[in-house]
Parts: structure tokens; sequence; C-alpha cells
């Protein structure tokens, strides 16, 4: 089937989905678009504040109808809440804050690597870093949390879509000795991901949850750049052992680093430390160096704020060429100086989550 005769299948499935007050679901005003790829189907369902509970049974039967039409597609149903206005609650009744943090079963220590905005090899440097802890031993796994801008697929050369079990639950790719999952094979070549909030975190919360990770000592989740949904339904979701922010020496790039951080510190995420990527360049005819971006301000910054100085990653041709290729730098070229940069962060990164 198409993913636009997929579409109308589902959306006719709906209709056999009774919502509370009388009605189906494919005429509740609530209800997403949905969105249907090669190998995924998602759609949101909004409901008054309060609602959650009543409507929870009407997800279930939604995901359920929609799982026998979707073409052996993973279906992605999210339900949320509209909040209300600030004073149309008394304090007494305005509804519980998020639920409790709950581990994945399986994953022993969850770490993030962020940035404070994009362009400054943060995927690069988490596919490499995840690659470094498992050179210390580590079972690894790593997740794309990137949803709008899925970059592990080109990093770590994975092609096809992720198989599925029986029972709906994706299988991750296995690739370089580690455990990966990213919506990126889900869409269609250069398909774009229009979802709004909810839906994100919805589909974010699927890809953590739904996946057979197995037994994991560390698992290394690339977020997207900035300070958004995804990074905010994350710490709210799980426990994080801490968080690694990936920043460029210029000053504009420590800017939004320090915002990055900022958003970190005020939901009580420890940052493990801060990483200088691209932080000088050695001409490799005349071996001259060359601070392109100028050179010491992430140290200057963890000084600031009393987070550890990582280390620097220098701009090297075999790092970029590695990436674009699915050939991380850390794994087809581990006596490298650029790899050595990378396993000594690795290093201190397992001795910090090991304290903790």
């Amino acid at each position: 089937m198409t993913d636009k005769a997929v579409q109308e299948a589902i959306l006719k499935a709906l209709g056999t989905v009774e919502v509370p007050g009388g009605g189906t679901l494919d005429a509740f005003p609530g209800l997403s678009d949905v969105i249907v790829t090669k190998s995924a189907a998602a759609f949101a369902i909004s409901v008054q504040p309060g609602m959650e509970a009543a409507f929870g049974p009407v997800r279930a039967a939604a995901q359920e109808a929609a799982l026998k039409v979707a073409g052996g597609r993973k279906v992605m149903v999210s339900l949320s809440a509209e909040k209300p206005p600030s004073n149309a609650q008394p304090a007494s009744a305005r509804r519980p804050g998020p639920p409790p943090r709950e581990p994945v079963p399986g994953i022993a220590r969850i770490i993030a690597v962020g940035s404070g905005k994009g362009g400054v090899g943060k995927s690069t440097c988490a596919v490499n870093l995840a690659l470094a802890l498992k050179a210390q031993g580590l079972r690894v796994g790593l997740l794309d949390a990137d949803l709008y801008g899925p970059s592990l697929p080109k990093l770590l050369g994975i092609e096809g879509k992720p198989a599925l079990r029986d029972d709906g639950i994706f299988r991750p790719f296995e690739v370089y000795g580690l455990k990966a999952m990213s919506i990126g094979p889900m869409l269609e070549g250069h398909q774009a991901v229009v979802w709004r909030g909810p839906m994100a975190t919805s589909a974010l919360r699927q890809l953590l949850r739904e996946t057979d990770w197995g037994e994991l000592d560390v698992l290394v989740v690339d977020l997207p750049p900035g300070t958004g949904d995804i990074q905010i339904s994350l710490v709210q979701q799980v426990e994080l052992a801490g968080a690694v922010i990936v920043s460029t020496p210029q000053d504009l790039a420590l800017i939004d680093a320090r915002k990055a951080i900022d958003m970190l510190a005020r939901v009580q995420v420890p940052i493990l430390g801060i990483i200088e990527n691209m932080s000088y360049f050695i001409a490799p005819d005349t071996g001259k160096r060359y601070d392109i971006f100028g050179h010491g301000g992430a140290r200057r910054a963890a000084e600031e704020i009393g987070a550890v100085f990582l280390g620097e990653i220098p701009l090297v041709m075999s790092i970029r060429e590695g990436g674009d290729e699915g050939r991380p730098v850390v794994a087809v070229a581990p006596e490298s100086p650029d790899t050595q940069a990378f396993l000594s962060i690795g290093a201190t990164i397992a001795a910090a989550i090991a304290r903790r």
C-alpha cells in the first residue's frame, strides 16, 4: 500500500474507536494529521486538561486499530492535554506535575550529549564518544534524539528500516559494537519531520522505551541543539547520569552552549564536562597550526562555571571523511591522534559516571 492509502486506512480504522462523550476518533477535533512514512505512522490526540485518564483507553484502542492496517509499520500515538490559562483553576485544583522518572529496563546509566546550537559537530562527537566508552569495556547504546535532523544513520552507515519484534518493539541496529536507534531510517529520503512538541516527545518516549536495548552499561543520547521540547521531555522521563556539552571555541557558539548548560542545571542534570570541538587545525603540508575558530574558549567557559574541561578535538579531514562515509574515526583508526583525543575523553567520562 502507498503511504497515502495507509493514511486513509488508518483514518477509517479510527472511525471504529469511540471517544468519551460520544462520537468516534476520526471526527474528534483533537486528532492531529496522520503522518505516514515507509516504516512508521504517527498521530496525536489532544484533549482538555484533566481528561488524560479518560482518553487512555482511547489511545490504546487507536493504536491497536491503526496497527491492523499500517502494513507492518510502527505506530506511534501520543496523548496530551493543552495547558489551561494560568488563572483558570485554583491552586488546589491544578493538575499534578509530570510523572516520576522511570528507569529504562536493562540500561544502567544514561548520558546526554548536547550543544547550544547546531553545526558544532555534536553528533559526530556523540558517535565517537560512544565508541570511546565501548573501548573502556562498557556495553554501549546510542539513541538519536535529534528527531528533526537525525544524523546517526549517516555517521554510522546505517541503511534499511529497523526490524520489529512480533510485539512491535524495535530491534536496534548493531554496528561497530554499538546498539543504535534513530528515526532517520524510517523516513523517505529527504522527508522532513513536521511534528509539534507532543508528537515529537511521544516519538522520543517510544524510541527510548520500545527498543530492545538488552543489557547496557550506558546509553548515549544525542540531543538536538538548543533547549526545546526534546531536552525537557528526556529529563522528565529518565534520570540522567550527566550531560556532555559540545562547543567550538568561538564566542557565538559558547553563548548558546552556556544556555544549554543553564537549562540542564535548572533540571538538576550533572554536567560531566565540556568538549571543545574543531579546536585547531594543523596544515598537513606545512605542519603549521591555525586557530580557525579561536582557541581555548571552551576551557575558559568550563573554568568560569566550575565544570570539567574534557579536552580538545582538532579540525581534521579524517573525522569529517569518516562521518560522511559512515566510518567513525574511533572505530576505523584506533591509533590515530584524533582517536586518542576521544579515548581520553571517554576514559574521563567513564570514571565520572562510575562514581555516580
